[in-house]
């Protein structure tokens, strides 16, 4: 177990985690988020080695190992490709048993016009295990919150190109990961709307934001996320990942902290968030996330028992849907788990 690392509370539930980067000589973007060069399976199966039961993950793309001797709107099948080596390794059972990058959500930008191209030659590089793709679309009028680390412009969910895009994916059998600030949320709801077929997931829990023009807000902008969430979680296409608040964009004085934040501290922190969500989305549609090695907030351990503390007064069956049932669901894992 690493050092400094609190014991499971619940060492027995099975937990997949749906988030987590896996990476190699980055580019500057993500060696800026990341905090590090590299993350591969071995950097991954020793932060998770602290009790947990931790059974397989979803490897989420991460701008890394494209390839580049093709046009650039297929050098993103390299990720799938570097993808696929490490779920190699991990179904050995020699990486502490985990089945790690059981599953892949790729990267395309779904405005371009040769997108159905990058999505059809991403599903026969990975076709047993890519099930979806991501395409962030953070955005704030404050540039100071993400302008130094995305420019994406608001509204990219809303654009006709990414649409035109978008419609591909339900029928190629993919879902979709949505990763937008809070203040964006009706962007995804629009997208929900308007495409009832395909499955959206929501990345970290909406991901509200504590920086820039928000710093000091959470608690005043809490109603208007609960409402967005609110009218999302009506849409029955729509999944939302419990995790990714330990990043920069959170504003808390736990990202990063030394001594790491306790269980307990976290869970405070991150309750009013999670509370809400399982009571609007039920736990068949909510689903545990790490979002390592973004998060900063400590330990898997720590980051791993402050939501098992907040889901302690759920059922044993909702609990092992929100760790692992809604995960086997969602990313079609249960012929890939032998």
């Amino acid at each position: 177990m690493p050092s400094e690392t609190e014991p499971p509370i619940d060492p027995d539930l099975p937990v997949i985690d749906t988030h987590h980067h896996l990476f190699d000589h980055p580019n500057n973007i993500v060696r800026m988020v990341m905090r590090r060069e590299r993350f591969l399976i071995d950097e991954y199966t020793d932060f998770v080695s602290d009790g947990h039961n931790v059974i397989a993950t979803i490897a989420m793309e991460s701008q890394a190992m494209y390839r580049t001797d093709v046009p650039e709107h297929l050098q993103t099948v390299g990720e799938l490709e570097f993808f696929g080596g490490q779920a190699a390794m991990g179904a050995t059972g020699k990486y502490r048993g985990i089945r790690v990058a059981t599953a892949f959500v790729g990267r395309a930008d779904l405005r371009h016009p040769d997108v159905r191209e990058t999505l059809e030659a991403s599903v026969a590089e990975a076709p047993h295990r890519l099930r979806g793709v991501r395409q962030e679309a953070l955005w704030d009028e404050d540039e100071s919150i993400v302008g130094a680390v995305f420019d994406h412009g608001p509204g990219m969910y809303l654009g006709e190109n990414f649409r035109r895009g978008f419609a591909h994916l339900a029928p190629l059998g993919l879902s979709f990961d949505a990763f937008v600030l809070s203040p964006q949320l009706t962007d995804i709801l629009a997208l929900a709307r308007d495409f009832p077929e395909t499955s959206i997931v929501v990345d970290h829990l909406g991901h509200p934001v504590g920086i820039g023009r928000h710093t000091g807000k959470l608690e005043e902008e809490f109603d208007q996320w609960r409402a967005d969430m609110a009218a999302i979680a009506a849409c029955e296409n729509v999944t939302v990942k419990m995790g990714g608040l330990g990043s920069f964009l959170s504003g808390s004085p736990t990202f990063l902290a030394d001594p790491p934040a306790s269980s307990e501290t976290l869970a405070a922190e991150w309750r009013p968030y999670v509370e809400t969500s399982v009571e609007l989305f039920g736990a068949d549609r909510m689903m545990f996330e790490s979002n390592l090695p973004t998060d900063g907030s400590g330990p898997f351990g720590h980051v791993c028992n402050a939501y098992q503390r907040i889901t302690a007064g759920c059922s044993q069956s909702e609990r092992e849907a929100i760790f692992a049932g809604t995960a086997k669901r969602v990313y079609r894992l249960e012929g890939l788990l032998g």
